[in-house]
This record gives C-alpha cells, structure tokens and sequence, in this order.
C-alpha cells in the first residue's frame, strides 16, 4: 500500500506562484505543480477541483500573506516621514515579486476586491506616516503609493534622477 503524502496547501500554493511568475497561466498545471512538490496530479485535481480553482486558491493565499508581511513592515517602519521609503522599500525587497503576480490576476472580482483593500491598507500606512495635521496627506499617500507601484512596474524606465524620498519629501 503506498504512503499517502500530506502536503500543506501553503506549499502547494506557493509552488503555483512560483508556476505563475516563471511562465504565466498556462506554467501553472497540474503535472508542474505535482513535479514542484511531488504530490499526484490527480491529488491536485480532486484537492482543487480544476487548474483555475487551483491558481485562483494560490492567488488568494497569496493576498492573504501578502497582507500579513505588510502588517509586519508597518510595524517596523518609523512613525514619521522617514517611515514612507522604509516602509516601501521593505515591502518592494521582501515581497516585490509576489505584488507583481498578484497585481496583474485582478479579473476575478474578490481578487479585484482583495487587491484594492491591500492597496488602501498600504496608502493608510503611508498616510499615518506623512502626519497627522498634513492637508491632504490621503491623497500625498495614493500619489506616493502610485509612483511606487509605477517605479516597480516600469524598473528599467525610470528616469535615472527619479528618488521615491524626494517624492515622499514634495507630497508629505
């Protein structure tokens, strides 16, 4: 009788994401997820129920951890202007790749949702560190968060004067 392997849905998610950023989609099957962590294909699709249903689990997991290592750099950023590039540097060092992939799958609407809840978590962040009597300081963060997000969509495009701390200086 054969061992039945368990493998923690963590694992197999992180694997898919791993599948996702590599290749895409069409990267993420059953047979290179079951090879990334040496469970069945067949045990991935009566686990998942189909390769969407999979990405899509993977997707969410990823959100989830994505949330919990911004509430951890939150809670090492300084409370003051010079906690706005320290947030987002620990953010872009410790999770740059995974907001790439989770930024770009946002068809399904809870994923949509998901994104724009960790977008607003991360601008209230910024917002709490520009000051509390700052005019304005909501719309300082959502600019300073969009060309944050911009800088790491667009890495090679970037003019080479372009500091996010001179930005964080004129918007707070």
């Amino acid at each position: 009788m054969p061992r039945h392997r368990t493998i923690p849905d963590e694992t197999v998610f992180a694997a898919t994401r791993g599948l996702l950023a590599e290749g895409g989609d069409k990267a993420a099957s059953f047979a290179a997820v079951a090879r990334e962590t040496g469970l069945a294909a067949s045990s991935l699709a009566q686990r998942y129920g189909s390769q969407d249903g999979m990405v899509r689990a993977a997707l969410v997991d990823g959100w989830q951890v994505l949330m919990r290592r911004t509430e951890a750099a939150e809670a090492e950023a300084p409370l003051s202007l010079k906690g706005v590039p320290a947030l987002l540097k620990t953010l872009g060092r410790d999770c740059g790749q995974e907001i790439m992939l989770l930024v770009t799958h946002q068809s399904d609407p809870e994923l949509r949702a998901t994104a724009t809840a960790w977008r607003l978590q991360v601008e209230a962040a910024l917002a709490l560190r520009i000051g509390a009597e700052a005019d304005g300081r909501a719309e300082s963060a959502a600019m300073i968060f969009a060309a944050w997000q911009g800088r790491m969509l667009w890495p090679g495009g970037a003019r080479p004067d372009f500091r996010l701390k001179s930005v964080t200086r004129r918007l707070g």
